[in-house]
């Protein structure tokens, strides 16, 4: 494998990657976020019908602010929804708030890779500043041991996403089981909602793949020097 493919060539794919994940979760969002829907409800009614019906009526619904900044808080049990999604009547809104929904389910029913992502969730917080230091500083005064280290702390963060991957597509699952139990959405706006679903586990796949490449990356070049 040529230098200029480990050092640049891996780059540009890991970007690529990431890239088009996002113009593809933003580009798929933007365009549900502005068709209503037929039943005109919005994405907090959506996430109150789900909770109330599952067990769940102790759970709040907030909005907040900033784009696709939709969230369950396990720890306060909480539901937080972008304003857009929180007071939209559109398909794209009941979609994001049925899948936040999903993982306060998941949360209700101990679901096994939520729980161990939540464990995971301190490392992580550690290896992602640590990893960045250990390579640096490793690179800059030319010890091998410490960026191997940090090679170590970013295959911790991989992990995290490796986990990640089965929680966000189960609760998408679960979301779109949710819209059709409980009639949120017609039969062909439910099409949409899955589109709006697949489109955001697949910026968490994309995270993974370019999570592999780096880590690759990496390996390839201080490999070589360890040689």
């Amino acid at each position: 494998m040529s230098d200029f493919f480990i050092y640049y060539g891996l780059t540009i794919i890991a970007l690529i990657i990431t890239i088009g994940a996002q113009i593809f979760i933003s580009s798929t969002y933007s365009k549900y976020k502005k068709v209503n829907n037929n039943r005109g409800i919005s994405g907090a009614e959506a996430a109150r019908t789900i909770l109330d019906n599952n067990g769940l009526s102790d759970i709040r619904i907030e909005p907040v602010s900033g784009y696709l900044s939709d969230h369950y808080d396990p720890s306060s049990k909480v539901v937080r929804l972008s304003r857009d999604n929180y007071y939209g009547k559109t398909i794209g809104s009941v979609a994001v708030a049925s899948h936040e929904c999903g993982h306060a389910i998941q949360d209700k029913d101990n679901y096994t890779f939520m729980r161990i992502r939540s464990s995971l969730v301190p490392l992580v917080n550690f290896s992602s500043y640590a990893g960045y230091f250990a390579i640096l500083i490793g690179c800059l005064l030319g010890f091998l041991d410490l960026i191997w280290l940090g090679i170590i702390f970013e295959v911790v963060i991989l992990l995290f996403q490796l986990v990640t991957l089965p929680v966000e597509i189960d609760a998408s699952s679960r979301a779109l089981k949710k819209i059709e139990e409980y009639d949120l959405l017609t039969k062909e706006e439910k099409k949409s909602g899955r589109t709006v679903l697949t489109a955001a586990a697949l910026t968490y796949v994309a995270s993974v793949a370019t999570a592999i490449i780096q880590i690759l990356r990496l390996v390839l070049i201080y490999g070589n020097r360890d040689d």
